[in-house]
């Protein structure tokens, strides 16, 4: 069952989505050759206390850290730890926070210094993949529609869409209805209606979309080990269009 947020729900999601945004820009802010990605754990832990939030995946399922970060080959659910990061590393930071009993959660992808021209466009192709994503966020719209758009965008760029990972509703619970692939045909799937929550979150590889999770039963990788970028926000579907309830600064 999909649940419609009201305008005072909305309220507390868009405070928790602005929480989500500043740990983004704080833990990227801190990525450079040398640091280690408890590091960043530690950054954006630092941001959510001062803000008054609470982590929204510490905990969750038993996941040991505040986010997650995911290099290279890694697409999604790598645990921050000693692991040091190095310059021409492509880096994913997914993170989340609950305010007032409502959550956010948003990623986005980074490279270490200068890369390789196919690495940045991995990177720019997912990020405007989600940007395509949301234009669908709208009224008149269907789930579906987002998913193809997705898909459209990265397939016709020549790269693989994840799909054993997909998007979620958002609100009172980090994963709520619908589930929301990036893969598919348009005009299925619910209408969208103003009230709906959704994290929309494509998840790109340069390779083959197969994954596989490894042994800290957390760590997602690509099977053939290509490159993998991972971008998100956590969009409310209004009278007036999408809105991007965690903004992330310099990022956008």
């Amino acid at each position: 069952m999909i649940e419609l947020k009201t305008p005072q729900e909305l309220a507390h999601m868009r405070r928790a989505g602005i929480v989500v945004a500043k740990m983004l820009e704080a833990a990227s802010q801190a990525v450079a050759p040398g640091v280690k990605t408890k590091t960043l754990d530690q950054v954006a832990a630092d941001v959510m206390t001062r803000e008054g939030a609470q982590p929204a995946f510490k905990g969750y399922r038993g996941y040991p850290a505040t986010i997650c970060i995911s290099i290279n080959d890694e697409v999604v659910h790598g645990i921050p730890g000693d692991r040091v990061i190095r310059a021409g590393d492509v880096i994913s930071i997914d993170a989340g926070a609950k305010v007032s009993g409502y959550y956010a959660d948003a990623a986005v992808t980074v490279a270490v210094g200068p890369v390789p021209r196919a690495s940045q466009r991995l990177i720019e192709i997912t990020k405007d993949a989600l940007a395509q994503g949301i234009t669908r966020a709208t009224l008149d719209h269907r789930l579906g529609d987002i998913s193809h758009t997705v898909q459209e965008v990265v397939e016709g760029a020549g790269l693989s869409i994840v799909r054993d990972f997909v998007g979620h509703g958002i609100g009172r619970a980090l994963h709520e209805d619908p589930p929301i692939p990036n893969f598919g045909l348009p005009h299925q799937g619910p209408r969208l209606k103003p009230g709906m929550v959704l994290a929309i979150e494509p998840m790109v590889t340069m390779g083959g979309w197969e994954v596989e999770v490894l042994a800290d039963g957390w760590t997602a990788v690509t099977k053939d080990h290509s490159l993998a970028a991972h971008f998100e926000h956590t969009v409310a579907v209004t009278d007036h269009g999408p809105e991007i309830l965690t903004h992330v600064g310099s990022l956008n």
